[in-house]
């Protein structure tokens, strides 16, 4: 019986229709939604070696904590909350690498992901998080579109 759900959330169309799936398809058990924030962001890089802005990465960090209310509001409405016990979590690293390290750490059942349909060469160069949560993580995995 799957227990514990892990839903990583970006704020985009498929991360949202994730948490949707994940809502609709294990009642009863507890969701967490987590959010990653890169720790670059407030990084830049110019021609006098870069500098580190702690104001940008305090804003990404607020975002994250934005988008975890939002996720807590649709599934309130959505009237998911009386039944599913909804955690949230925003944590500072890799994307795939803290969702995974997320999933170990916290006796997570399975990872229900939103994917973002690269293809071509951007997902050649790029990589796909989900593609790489899928192949690493010790429980299943569900891609949503």
């Amino acid at each position: 019986m799957v227990r514990h759900i892990l839903v990583p959330l970006d704020g985009s169309e498929p991360s949202w229709a994730a948490l949707e799936h994940a809502a609709e398809n294990y009642e009863g058990g507890r969701i967490t939604a987590l959010h990653v924030v890169d720790p670059s962001a407030g990084s830049y890089a110019g021609a006098e070696g870069g500098y580190y802005d702690p104001v940008a990465f305090d804003r990404a960090r607020e975002r994250g904590e934005e988008i975890c209310e939002e996720a807590r509001e649709r599934l309130r409405e959505a009237g998911v909350l009386e039944t599913t016990e909804l955690e949230t979590a925003v944590e500072t690293g890799g994307a795939s690498r803290t969702i995974l390290e997320y999933t170990e750490a916290e006796d997570v059942d399975h990872v229900v992901i939103g994917s973002h349909g690269r293809s071509g060469i951007s997902r050649i160069l790029i990589g796909s998080v989900a593609e790489t949560v899928t192949r690493r993580a010790p429980v299943p995995v569900t891609i949503v579109r």
